[in-house]
């Protein structure tokens, strides 16, 4: 008797679940269906439609308000990820660009310097070698203390000149393996036989060795006797290379006179800024040997002597 009593209720319990189920089923799919009708309805809605829809309305907006929030995150992160991957790309194309720029500056400066050496080497009345600058250590101030060349023991010789277009550059004063070190011309262990054309004056030129410019200084520059402001050393003359000490050829430019001292002795003590930007310098021309000297009867007119102790009719 309790058995049948007890399979009865569990037989009553699963019926009842069953109902359940399907009409929790039914309502799920009869909601949306009259919901859906009444949204559609095209006339006025009934009573019943209107009740669905006010009740209805709040969980629609949630609903709604969510699948907004998810598909605008989605767009907006689809739209991060190709801004993304479109900055990688146009920093990778501005990176090339920048380094293909660089390259262009570097061959152009390159060819200039090198047109320029071309010049100087036509120009010269000397055996000259060309040479790249390799190397150029600057002190604290950044200025160039010495310029590297690479050519070594095999092409060039300590005490060599070396000059550049615009003017003077030093004088090679190491040479080791294939390298070979130039000390400017404003360094204070250098010196130049040096003339100003204006006035004529001759003098020394040193390098002052200042760290934070590359001025020089003219040394026994003697003083004009006739005392004229117009024979006067004066802010602004050129300063040239006389020729003498077999060393630079003559005439090349050195650079001009930016401060003249006032004494009262036999000679004046001149400073001067050199014409070439050693910063600036790529290459450079070495002077293997000194220049002829200009030949005295260059510009005499000579009568040719008679051959063989005959005379010309």
């Amino acid at each position: 008797m309790l058995c049948m009593r007890g399979a009865a209720m569990a037989t009553m319990t699963t019926l009842k679940r069953r109902i359940v189920d399907w009409t929790a089923t039914g309502l799920l799919v009869l909601i949306p269906v009259l919901v859906l009708r009444a949204s559609l309805a095209r006339s006025t809605p009934s009573t019943i439609d209107q009740a669905l829809l006010r009740v209805t309305a709040p969980l629609q907006a949630a609903v709604s308000w969510v699948v907004e929030g998810v598909g605008g995150m989605w767009g907006r992160y689809v739209a991060l990820v190709d801004v993304e991957e479109e900055n990688r790309e146009l920093r990778a194309e501005n990176e090339k660009l920048r380094r293909e720029l660089a390259s262009m500056t570097r061959r152009a400066f390159d060819v200039s310097a090198l047109e320029d050496l071309a010049v100087v080497k036509r120009t010269t009345p000397a055996d000259t070698l060309g040479a790249r600058v390799i190397g150029a250590p600057m002190s604290p101030q950044f200025r160039v203390l010495r310029l590297r060349i690479d050519r070594g023991n095999k092409d060039v010789q300590v005490g060599m000149p070396v000059i550049t277009g615009t003017g003077p550059v030093g004088r090679i004063n190491k040479v080791f393996g294939d390298y070979a070190d130039v000390t400017l011309i404003s360094d204070p262990s250098s010196s130049v036989e040096v003339l100003i054309p204006r006035t004529g004056g001759r003098g020394l030129l040193t390098g002052l060795g200042r760290g934070d410019s590359y001025a020089c200084q003219i040394e026994w520059l003697e003083r004009t006797a006739t005392g004229s402001a117009s024979a006067q050393v004066q802010v602004g003359d050129e300063v040239v290379t006389s020729g003498l000490g077999a060393s630079f050829p003559a005439g090349l430019l050195i650079g001009k006179v930016t401060k003249v001292s006032k004494d009262d002795g036999m000679f004046q003590r001149v400073e001067v800024a050199p014409a070439v930007d050693v910063s600036r310098v790529r290459a450079v021309e070495v002077l293997l040997a000194p220049p002829p000297p200009p030949d005295p009867d260059a510009k005499t007119k000579r009568r040719s002597e008679p051959a063989f102790g005959g005379r010309a009719l």
